[in-house]
């Protein structure tokens, strides 16, 4: 193709380049897309954490703990305490100390945790039966009579306030119930069917027992009345939220984020244990049952006594032996001097004195070292062959 072809061909290319350009341009529409990541790690990790914001926002002093440890050091006076979290564990003497925070003013606001027990007489929520109030399922009671005015909200709990025309509307768990049977309530707020809040008097404080506290959590809370209703109930005072924030552990973010590491490392520790749990070599066959022999049986002996005596006591036996034999061979031989019983002994077994000596002499307490004890158990058993 010629200089001017490629030129023509270019200048085309570049028409239509700019053409598809206007194109898009005049079609494409701009808009703007919102994508939820969800909820961010810190709400993960705090269930009530939009609750503890949305106080702050009001003005209150918020404060999160995760055990009684710090009530001590808590004033009653113009404070609340929310007991949010599990306190399957709580003992006599925390609910004593709580409950004598509460009287000397404080503000005490708790979840019934578990059904109270017709039979034993008593819930397992220490704290419950403490106040004196009753958790029972809703399902199991009585179905109210029907109204002229149907409830258009069955299922919100509703709370009347003096000078008010409605009441404020709740979304509390309908699935439980709160008695009073010895009417020590002072105020409380119901569904249709159930009671779901209650209050009461304690000296110079109060406290308030609710069924639930989902509504505090996110997304519940931005829900009817339920961030209302947490601000009301703390109204006015410093607010410390007592709970346990759950972290993830170790093993459960390994499993979540790292499975085949996870199952790596589980499979290198099994073929660690299977190779250490081999044996290497054959099996030792189990010692036969027969009778041991008679010399077996003396060097175990000589073997106890070398370890529990030493040398001197097994010396001492063969150079017995050896004066046994001499007064054997030599009648008198224990009536005469050591020197002369010295010399008979050279003369019947043809040593010499020295070595006679040297075997017989009595021995010092020191051990001996093994080159030693051979030696002269050799001189000793010399004397005795030759006797």
């Amino acid at each position: 193709m010629s200089r001017r072809g490629w030129q023509a061909l270019g200048a085309l290319c570049a028409v239509l380049c700019t053409a598809l350009c206007l194109y898009l341009y005049v079609k494409a529409t701009p808009y703007q897309e919102v994508i939820d990541h969800g909820a961010s790690p810190e709400a993960r990790a705090n269930p009530y954490l939009a609750a503890e914001q949305f106080l702050r926002k009001q003005g209150l002093s918020v404060n999160h703990a995760n055990s009684l440890d710090v009530l001590p050091g808590i004033d009653p006076r113009q404070h609340s305490l929310l007991l949010l979290g599990d306190r399957s564990t709580m003992t006599p003497r925390q609910v004593d100390q709580v409950l004598n925070w509460t009287r000397a003013g404080g503000r005490l606001l708790f979840i019934a945790e578990a059904l109270w027990d017709e039979k034993t007489g008593q819930s397992q929520d220490l704290l419950l039966d403490r106040v004196q109030l009753h958790q029972v399922l809703s399902k199991n009671l009585k179905e109210p009579p029907p109204g002229l005015d149907e409830d258009p909200y069955p299922k919100l709990t509703k709370l009347y306030l003096e000078d008010e025309d409605a009441p404020a509307y709740i979304g509390f768990d309908t699935a439980f119930h709160l008695e009073d049977p010895k009417n020590l309530a002072q105020a409380w707020a119901n569904s249709a069917k159930a009671t779901h809040m209650m209050q009461l008097n304690h000296g110079l404080g109060s406290i308030t027992v609710v069924t639930d506290a989902d509504l505090w959590k996110a997304p519940a809370i931005e829900q009817y009345d339920n961030a209302w209703l947490l601000w009301y109930l703390s109204a006015d005072t410093s607010v410390t939220l007592l709970y346990n924030t759950h972290h993830d552990s170790l093993l459960t973010l390994l499993a979540r984020y790292f499975p085949q590491a996870l199952l790596a490392l589980i499979a290198l520790i099994g073929l660690a244990g299977w190779h250490f749990a081999v044996r290497h070599g054959p099996v030792l066959a189990p010692a036969p049952g027969t009778r041991r022999e008679l010399r077996e049986h003396l060097r175990a002996t000589a073997d106890f006594m070398l370890r529990h005596t030493g040398h001197s006591s097994l010396l001492q036996a063969l150079q017995q032996d050896v004066l046994r034999r001499a007064r054997h061979r030599h009648p008198g031989f224990e009536q005469l001097p050591v020197a002369e019983q010295w010399l008979v002994l050279a003369r019947l077994t043809r040593q010499p004195t020295r070595a006679i000596s040297q075997a017989l002499s009595p021995r010092t307490k020191q051990r001996l070292s093994s080159a030693e004890f051979s030696r002269q158990v050799a001189r000793l058993q010399t004397l005795r062959n030759a006797l």
